[in-house]
């Protein structure tokens, strides 16, 4: 396999969530999220940005955002929940992202901040548009964020890549 080709990583923040009297691991979605995280899953498949590989945090908010915006994806991709990305740090979040397959030249991470903002923010070495500018002031709850590069996952390091899209999607 040609591992110098394109590949994207989506990064996806988990969508708005409530702040009930449970632990924060298992804080759920509130019902802005909810109608949220369906309206995600929308853009990915409007973008073209359907992923062959999900790594999501094991934090519920984290699994519904998925799920919900999975719904409205045909093909689902597999989804591996990793209890890494959840309160990672960025050397943690590149540790998950260095182990992707190389078969599957578009990942995506459904996870947190201040990590993903973070984590966009150090891989991103140039960008389309404004794209940049409006990740400096805020990456927020169900925003989505495309970096591409070119080269083996593990290659993947700070400033490589190109933030071609930022957007949050509404439902």
């Amino acid at each position: 396999m040609d591992v110098e080709r394109l590949r994207r990583l989506v990064v996806l923040r988990h969508a708005k969530s409530a702040w009930p009297d449970v632990p924060d691991h298992e804080r759920p979605l509130a019902p802005r999220g909810r109608r949220d995280a369906p309206a995600v899953g929308r853009w990915l498949r409007a973008e073209g940005c359907l992923p062959d590989r999900v790594v999501c945090s094991t934090a519920r908010r984290a699994r519904e955002t998925w799920e919900l915006a999975a719904a409205e994806l045909d093909p689902v991709p597999d989804v591996a929940y990793d209890g890494r990305v959840y309160d990672a740090t960025v050397p943690e979040l590149l540790e998950v992202v260095h182990g992707l397959p190389d078969d599957a030249p578009t990942s995506l991470l459904v996870g947190h901040n201040p990590g993903f903002h973070e984590l966009t923010f150090a891989l991103a070495g140039s960008a389309d548009g404004d794209a940049l500018e409006r990740l400096q002031v805020k990456f927020p709850t169900a925003g989505i964020a495309v970096l591409a590069f070119t080269g083996p996952w593990a290659a993947l390091t700070s400033g490589s890549a190109r933030l071609t899209r930022f957007a949050t999607p509404r439902g």
